[in-house]
C-alpha cells in the first residue's frame, strides 16, 4: 500500500511539473557555416503582425521585433529595429552601408487562448532569417514553434513563448 502511494505521488508531480513548462521545437532551414561576428552591426525588420483565424494581434510585430533585438544586443552595441522595413529589400535599403547583418522575423502562426479555463494552449510559430548585410545573401535561418504550459493560471500570452528560444538560437549563431 505504501509503495502505490508513492508511485501516486512521484506521477502526480511529474504531471503537474509537465504541465508548468512550455514547449519549444527548432526547425532549421538554414544551417550557418560559421558563426558571426560579435560587435558587428545589426538591424531587425518588424514583421507584420500575428493571425489566427480572423483575429490580428497588433502588438504581435513589435513584440517580435522588440525580442529579436534583445537576443543580439548581447552581441553587439549596434542593434537596431526597422519599424518600417518587413523585409530584405526594405533592410538593404535603410542599412546597407551600416549593417553587418540583418534580420528578417516572420510570424508564421499567433494563437492567444484562454488556456487555464479552455486547457488549449497558446502557440506560436515564428521564422528567423539572418542575411549577409554587404551581399544579402542568407547566412542562417529557423522556424521556432512554441506551445504554453497548461498551469498558465491566466497569465502567459504567445510573446512569453518568444523570449527564451530566441535568445537561444542566437547564442548559437555567435
Amino acid at each position: 500500500m505504501h509503495t502505490h502511494l508513492r508511485r501516486f505521488f512521484i506521477l502526480s508531480l511529474a504531471a503537474l511539473l509537465l504541465a508548468c513548462a512550455s514547449t519549444y521545437k527548432n526547425e532549421v532551414v538554414f544551417k550557418p557555416s560559421a558563426k558571426l561576428e560579435r560587435g558587428r552591426a545589426v538591424l531587425v525588420a518588424t514583421p507584420k503582425n500575428g493571425f489566427y483565424n480572423k483575429e490580428e494581434y497588433p502588438s504581435s510585430r513589435r513584440q517580435t521585433a522588440a525580442v529579436t533585438q534583445a537576443a543580439f544586443a548581447r552581441f553587439s552595441n549596434q542593434v537596431a529595429v526597422s519599424s518600417s522595413c518587413t523585409d530584405l529589400a526594405c533592410l538593404q535599403t535603410e542599412g546597407k552601408q551600416h549593417y553587418a547583418y540583418f534580420v528578417v522575423p516572420e510570424i508564421l502562426h499567433w494563437e492567444d487562448r484562454a488556456t487555464e479555463w479552455s486547457g488549449k494552449p497558446d502557440r506560436i510559430e515564428v521564422k528567423l532569417v539572418v542575411f549577409d548585410g554587404q551581399s544579402a545573401m542568407e547566412i542562417a535561418s529557423i522556424i521556432i514553434s512554441g506551445k504554453s504550459k497548461w498551469g498558465t493560471f491566466g497569465g502567459d500570452h504567445p510573446q512569453d513563448l518568444l523570449s527564451e528560444p530566441i535568445k537561444q538560437y542566437v547564442e548559437s549563431l555567435y
